[in-house]
């Protein structure tokens, strides 16, 4: 066995490894775990009446790699009273759609926790509808 050291070079990319796959990570899979690993992560949870197409209980409040929740408790009961003002601005004739009230959590929550804290945490809803 010999090798030779050349000039030359070889083209050559990344590969990135998932689990059991390799080079099967997608784009966004990569962008999301970027935005988690800066970022972090808040989850909401929010158990909704239906028929009533209100709150039944105060919404639970997840958060990883973003802030410590029992040290931020006022920015944690302002995150709170915007999600009840976001459901409660929805007409009550109006049918709750559960898809469109976690894109407007997403949104108005991810604002909200960028002006309060210059952070992009990944906002991910959960309504539980009851």
């Amino acid at each position: 066995d010999s090798f030779t050291v050349t000039e030359e070079s070889v083209p050559a990319h990344y590969i990135m490894v998932d689990g059991l796959g390799v080079g099967d990570v997608g784009e966004i899979v990569l962008r999301d775990r970027k935005v988690l690993a800066q970022e972090g992560m808040v989850v909401i949870i929010a158990t909704i009446d239906r028929k009533a197409g209100r709150i039944i209980k105060n919404p639970d409040i997840i958060s990883r790699g973003f802030i410590y929740l029992k040290e931020n408790q006022e920015l944690l009961n302002e995150i709170r009273t915007k999600i009840k003002l976001i459901v409660n601005r929805i007409p009550r004739h109006q049918p709750m759609d559960s898809d469109y009230l976690k894109t407007l959590f997403r949104d108005q929550i991810g604002q909200f926790l960028y002006n309060k804290t210059h952070r992009r945490p990944m906002v991910l809803p959960v309504v539980i509808e009851i």
